[in-house]
């Protein structure tokens, strides 16, 4: 086991590049990690890693062990998960990053279900708009629209998130409602500053793209600073539907360019394939997968009252 346990210490040490974020993640002292893999090395019979004060990097040693030792890793855990399992159902924290946009209004519900189901397994949830590496973060999974990090990582698609211009009847009835893209030059915009394309967007309409470079009177990372800038009349604003559909539904915003979408993205479950709590993480996902359809329930109940069209444009 303590064996066992020193690898475990090195996978982490390589995953992380630092001894001290290791620690941190395991909750153990610095000094604990650097004993470990001192044990491990004198095993081998080699140097694991160069160090030196500012990095931390494997030795070719380390570096032809690394995946062997991760992917054993990941099965022992996988292994003891599932003994405890047919035992007495699974235990343990699963740790999971999340959006904000996501979490607010629309995940209590679901992880209330699933410790219903699994009262045994404890949940950490780090909320933020942040794009995180799983591995270098310290946790499970993460629940994002952005590409994985790393190739090493896998990237399990949940539902797609639709964009929408909207703003409220108020600012519209005093400003004017756009009839095509162009016309939100005439407009105070808040936009959303994490999106890939950046100033860049690009509407789909019959067949046909119209790209723009708009620039924001708002530029943000918050989508919830956004809603709440709309709602206070200040001029119109891109949003994630999962963000702006009660209030869509509610009449307080309106969609504007309807029928000119946005790209959609992907929320998506972010996990390393060698996951320590493979086990768990497995009927975490397997839980968000099955509360949120394909359709999402705050799209649906806008396309059925026609206040978005009902084909989607996938992310290119």
């Amino acid at each position: 086991m303590d064996r066992l346990e020193n690898i475990e210490t090195f996978v982490r040490v390589a995953q992380t590049q630092s001894f001290a974020e290791a620690a941190r993640q395991m909750r153990v002292a610095k000094s604990v990690v650097t004993t470990r893999v001192k044990q491990l090395e004198d095993h081998v019979g080699a140097p694991l890693f160069h160090r030196s004060t500012r990095v931390v990097r494997l030795s070719d040693v380390g570096q032809a062990f690394l995946r062997d030792c991760t992917e054993l890793v990941g099965r022992a855990h996988d292994v003891m998960d599932q003994m405890r399992g047919a035992r007495a159902g699974p235990t343990g924290t699963l740790r999971i990053h999340a959006l904000t946009g996501f979490v607010l209004g629309h995940l209590a519900s679901v992880l209330r279900a699933f410790q219903a189901s699994y009262p045994d397994i404890h949940l950490e949830l780090i909320v933020s708009d942040a794009v995180v590496d799983p591995v270098k973060a310290g946790v499970d999974c993460a629940l994002q629209i952005f590409p994985a990090a790393s190739t090493e990582l896998i990237s399990r698609p949940l539902f797609p998130v639709r964009r929408v211009f909207c703003a409220t009847p108020e600012y519209l009835r005093a400003n004017g409602t756009p009839q095509s893209p162009r016309d939100l030059h005439k407009h105070r915009l808040g936009l959303y500053s994490g999106y890939p394309s950046r100033d860049r967007w690009t509407f789909h309409h019959e067949g046909e793209q119209i790209t723009l470079y708009m620039t924001a009177a708002l530029l943000t990372n918050s989508v919830h600073l956004l809603r709440e800038y709309a709602l206070e009349h200040a001029g119109i604003v891109c949003l994630p539907t999962l963000v702006a559909g009660d209030a869509i539904l509610r009449g307080e915003l309106q969609v504007v360019l309807a029928e000119h979408q946005l790209s959609s993205f992907s929320l998506s479950a972010v996990y390393a394939g060698t996951s320590r709590n493979a086990f768990k993480l497995k009927l975490f996902i397997e839980h968000i997968t099955a509360a949120f359809t394909r359709v999402a329930p705050w799209d649906a109940a806008m396309v059925e009252r026609g206040l978005l069209p009902a084909a989607l444009i996938a992310d290119a």
